[in-house]
């Protein structure tokens, strides 16, 4: 008998979206990750009422869960198959943010849940949200650069006044009754404008071949008169003739010349005055503070034995298990990201207090693993992260397991970070009345950055 044709998307986890893993089929019918289902249901103890996350039916008692060896057997089937070679991420691709292990090639991402999604996640995301579909583009690793970083809206309105793209929301507030229009509407007009300097740079690159074939000509024609001794029988012409003919050419040479100098400085003017130069590295605290922002760390990523304190802002090696909820995304190692990400040009300050073993003060990619305690958990020892690593006197700094150490004596408790990341650029400095240094890191980033610090028990980081 021909072996049934099963469709992923059938056996996608709504919660996490991912095939499910030890499915259980509550009594709705609908079926989820055990875990997934039983993190749910805890946060719904306290009203002793619990619903089914996909058509909301409640019950009560919380009812017991049982495997689905069913469900479980087809999805192992599942596994087995091999999607086509072309659904795996390569270099310069965009990641499916969802998948967990292997990463496949994302063909959208959606601006309202800025995530890049593959095909099969995509169309259980389209499930999720029909009754009100979000908004998605094509599949983009600028993601982040089109979310406003401090409404965390899509960036759909253009302020003219301040000449930025902005959220809905600014236009109420930051940019009230300032010159506002719609992104789409002035991409359309900055696209005329580019169609027209185009045509006039056709133009002038016309004007400017005829006046190189006029100086040609000119110059061809003068060639005969200035080599060759004037071939004259009449010894009663005028011997100065030729000179004065040469001496005519020679002048409007000149002014052909001058005039075409002229030409290229006014051209070249008109270019300079519409480049905008964006690659000046800040060099004053004050020019570094117009790129800052503000971080906070994201307590469903804390490592067990981290404390967070002032509204997550601070962190602490503990001695003691803190009592944090199970999570997907906490580290199994004395780590923590924030919920944050860095994209554009961005800067962050930071205090730190030594330990037992000191802080490393990091950049990671989202995709970072959280499971174990191996080198691909831990900041600076794979290739999805970046660690300044402060254990005095020691200072070095860590990227998949290549230490590049700093001849530094010492570092002050102030840091301060600064990435470009269009540029590549990852560097750190040592705040005080000047920004001294310390270390520069120059790559090609390929993902959004989330700032991450591993403390050890005793140190600290405050976020400033």
């Amino acid at each position: 008998m021909a072996e049934a044709s099963f469709s992923q998307d059938e056996f996608m986890c709504p919660v996490c979206l991912d095939l499910l893993k030890d499915p259980v089929t509550i009594q709705c019918g609908h079926s989820y990750c055990e875990n997934c289902i039983t993190n749910r249901w805890d946060q719904e103890d306290q009203k002793r009422v619990y619903s089914c996350p996909q058509c909301r039916q409640t019950f009560s008692p919380r009812p017991a869960l049982a495997g689905n060896t069913v469900l479980a057997e087809l999805v192992k089937k599942l596994k087995k198959r091999k999607r086509p070679a072309d659904c795996d991420a390569g270099a310069g691709d965009v990641q499916c943010d969802v998948c967990a292990g292997r990463k496949y090639k994302a063909v959208k991402s959606c601006l309202m849940c800025q995530e890049s999604y593959c095909q099969n996640h995509f169309n259980r995301h389209e499930e999720l949200h029909s009754r009100k579909p979000h908004k998605v583009i094509e599949a983009t690793g600028r993601l982040q650069e089109m979310i406003c970083q401090k409404h965390e809206k899509h960036l759909e309105m253009y302020c003219i006044t301040d000449q930025q793209c902005i959220c809905e929301l600014c236009t109420k507030y930051e940019h009230k009754n300032h010159n506002t229009v719609s992104a789409a509407a002035q991409r359309t007009e900055k696209q005329k404008q580019i169609k027209k300097m185009q045509k006039t740079s056709q133009q002038r690159e016309k004007d400017l071949q005829q006046l190189r074939e006029t100086v040609e000509s000119h110059k061809v024609s003068l060639e005969p008169s200035l080599s060759a001794p004037p071939e004259s029988t009449d010894v009663n012409e005028n011997p100065f003739s030729s000179l004065v003919s040469s001496a005519g050419l020679r002048e409007s040479v000149r002014q052909l010349r001058d005039k075409l100098e002229d030409f290229c400085k006014e051209q070249l003017k008109k270019i300079s005055d519409r480049v905008t130069i964006t690659n000046i590295v800040p060099r004053t605290r004050d020019d570094f503070l117009q790129y800052s922002r503000q971080f906070t760390l994201d307590l469903n990523t804390a490592y067990k034995r981290l404390r967070l304190s002032k509204n997550n802002r601070v962190i602490t090696g503990s001695r003691t298990d803190q009592s944090y909820p199970d999570h997907p995304d906490r580290f199994d190692v004395n780590q923590v990201l924030c919920r944050e990400s860095v994209c554009g040009r961005c800067y962050w300050e930071l205090e730190w207090r030594r330990g037992d073993h000191g802080v490393r003060i990091a950049v990671s990619y989202k995709s970072i693993n959280r499971k174990g305690r191996g080198h691909k958990c831990k900041f600076g020892n794979n290739e999805e992260s970046w660690s300044l690593e402060c254990i005095p006197p020691k200072y070095y700094l860590m990227h998949n397991l290549i230490r590049t150490d700093l001849p530094v004596e010492s570092i002050i408790r102030r840091i301060g970070v600064f990435v470009d990341h269009s540029a590549g650029t990852l560097s750190f400095y040592s705040v005080s009345d000047t920004m001294n240094l310390i270390h520069t890191v120059q790559t090609t980033f390929t993902q959004p950055l989330y700032p991450g610090f591993r403390i050890s028990r005793a140190s600290s980081v405050k976020l400033c």
